[in-house]
């Protein structure tokens, strides 16, 4: 694993968070970050030596490694701040208490399923993508 990336973890069978991790490699200019579904090996890993329980944040995880790691709205706007044209809204959001960010964002995370629907398994990348992926 790169250890200069930040790794997104995400809801590989969730339609939206697919559809985010596109949005983010497109807009990765810089090539920051590395994707990787709550659902791999590699993710239970990550979860487990920051001890961090699924059962409590089941949507998106921004791991700094050697830094910190973000959960929920704060991940969103932390990547955010990475992707050119984003930053500046994401840093003034970042502003807002993360309770108040939070009940918006369980909200969405509560209801994705229904509204963006769900695949029976994670997403394969293309050949051309897979080096984003660990």
């Amino acid at each position: 694993m790169e250890s200069n990336k930040k790794i997104i973890l995400f809801d590989g069978v969730c339609n939206l968070c697919n559809n985010t991790v596109q949005f983010v490699i497109k807009r990765d200019v810089n090539d920051i970050f590395r994707f990787t579904p709550l659902q791999s090996d590699t993710a239970k890993k990550l979860l487990h030596e920051r001890n961090i329980d699924i059962d409590d944040i089941d949507s998106i995880i921004l791991i700094e490694p050697n830094v910190a790691y973000y959960t929920k709205s704060t991940a969103a706007l932390e990547i955010g701040k990475e992707l050119k044209g984003y930053d500046g809204v994401s840093v003034i959001l970042l502003w807002l208490p993360e309770s108040f960010r939070n009940i918006v964002y369980d909200y969405v995370a509560k209801n994705r399923y229904k509204w963006y629907g769900k695949k029976e398994s994670c997403m394969i990348p293309t050949q051309e993508l897979k080096n984003k992926f660990i």
